[in-house]
């Protein structure tokens, strides 16, 4: 019997254990756990000390690694960039044993900790310090945050109908936003009133604020530890062993797509804008703090607007993808993100930046959540290898990093400019944004027929 063709007291099962508040409620809080790593070690404390710390005009800004000299921002964009390639190496492998065993609940669980405890290993990074450990603490904190993310965001159609997936998801990272919010407000009444908890060192508030995510992580991801469920084994025939199996499960899930035309057309487009949204948002703290000058204070209270506008941004989102349907409103999220890339090159004032801050706020929950929701709704219905569907999305999406990181940081090397970085980054959004109307024409052509899932 086929995997998608399930019997119909299988399904039943399979839908009455959807929709469950407490289910959801406990998805959403490994939103609310782990963005905290997002926040503060990719968007506020982290870059701005990390810039601070390894800035020398006189070297031109050039740090030591491993014996080999790199301009700092390049280092840090090519150590991400890194680490995400070595996600999307892993994650094949990974997958085909959850889906396998049933068992993705546990590689949550042991991507969190590695995650978590990466952080606090950053607790260690001094002024004088060598590069060499808390970059390696810095490449394996966003293994682990991606490394999650994948087995999280294949629970979505476990515990989800089609119908409430796209408020479910936006519940999910609504969650995130907040729970990074009040983790980042924490962390800045540390960083601006040291002297209050007896610190008088420079850099140990910012050192603190990173032990201070390893225990908001960890420390809420118990939540859904306990509650979601541990996943469901793949009822097929195992006939791959554990190295090979993930990457012939995606060469298979590759082969259905090609299939899929709607599909097909989403993740082109999919790769392309996220190329840029995911690079844009992973170097606006170095941009801000080394083009700009701007001060570790001044950027945490921007993301904390931004974070707040982003709440609104991915509610406002949920509410257009009902009323227009989920591809006409990315076409409008992706034009938007497709012009404020271009502005970037000419930025050159704090208030310029805040505005730009700002709008990706109001576009950066919101095109990340009804991303998610639309690759959910355009999977065949009852699928029981989530896992390796959604590590097809998350490779998609991490390659798409990949690509972003290491092309911002090869065009910083040449020109010694991350405006440059960023007007190439939107020749990437330019290409998605063309690919999502080809999609919204096709989607409608397409409509009508039986076999064709359509985002709506």
């Amino acid at each position: 019997m086929s995997a998608f063709a399930l019997p119909e007291k299988a399904n039943l099962a399979r839908h009455d254990r959807k929709n469950n508040k407490k289910t959801i409620w406990a998805w959403c809080m490994f939103d609310w756990a782990n963005q905290s790593y997002n926040m503060v070690i990719t968007s506020t404390i982290f870059p701005a000390y990390y810039v601070a710390v390894t800035a020398n005009k006189a070297t031109g800004d050039t740090v030591s690694f491993f014996g080999h000299r790199y301009v700092n921002t390049v280092l840090s964009n090519y150590i991400l960039g890194l680490s995400y390639l070595i996600v999307v190496v892993l994650l094949p492998i990974l997958t085909s044993i959850a889906d396998y065993k049933g068992n993705k609940r546990l590689y949550l669980q042991f991507f969190t900790w590695l995650g978590a405890l990466a952080c606090a290993g950053l607790f260690f990074f001094k002024p004088d310090s060598g590069l060499e450990l808390p970059m390696i603490c810095f490449g394996l904190a966003c293994i682990g945050y991606c490394g999650g993310f994948v087995f999280y965001n294949s629970y979505l159609p476990q515990i989800a109908t089609v119908d409430q997936q796209d408020s479910v998801s936006a519940k999910g990272f609504i969650y995130g936003y907040v729970g990074s919010l009040i983790m980042q407000v924490l962390c800045f009444v540390v960083v601006l009133s040291p002297k209050t908890f007896g610190i008088t060192s420079d850099d140990l508030p910012a050192r603190i604020s990173f032990l201070m995510v390893f225990v908001w992580w960890l420390g809420f991801s118990i939540i859904p530890f306990r509650l979601l469920p541990k996943g469901e084994p793949n009822p097929g025939s195992h006939k791959y062993n554990v190295l090979t199996g993930g990457f012939k499960e995606l060469a298979r899930v590759f082969k259905k797509v090609r299939t899929m035309p709607l599909l097909k057309r989403f993740l082109s487009s999919f790769f392309f804008y996220s190329v840029g949204v995911q690079t844009i948002m992973l170097v606006a703290a170095n941009f801000a703090a080394k083009e700009l000058l701007m001060s570790e204070e001044m950027l945490i209270t921007i993301i904390l607007i931004v974070q707040v506008v982003g709440v609104i941004g991915a509610w406002l989102t949920s509410i257009l993808s009902t009323k227009y349907g989920n591809v006409k409103t990315l076409v409008g999220l992706v034009a938007l993100w497709t012009l404020l890339c271009l502005s970037l090159y000419f930025i050159a004032s704090v208030p310029q930046f805040i505005v730009a801050a700002v709008i990706v706020g109001a576009g950066m929950g919101g095109v990340q959540s009804i991303s998610r929701s639309t690759y959910s709704k355009y999977l065949p219905p009852n699928i029981t290898d989530t896992a390796s569907f959604f590590s097809f999305y998350d490779v998609t999406e991490k390659s798409s990093i990949v690509v972003g990181l290491f092309c911002f940081g090869f065009v910083e090397a040449l020109t010694h400019e991350m405006r440059d970085s960023a007007l190439a980054l939107d020749a990437f959004f330019l290409i998605g944004l063309i690919l999502m109307i080809s999609l919204m024409f096709a989607e409608k052509k397409m409509k009508n027929l039986p076999t064709a899932p359509i985002a709506e």
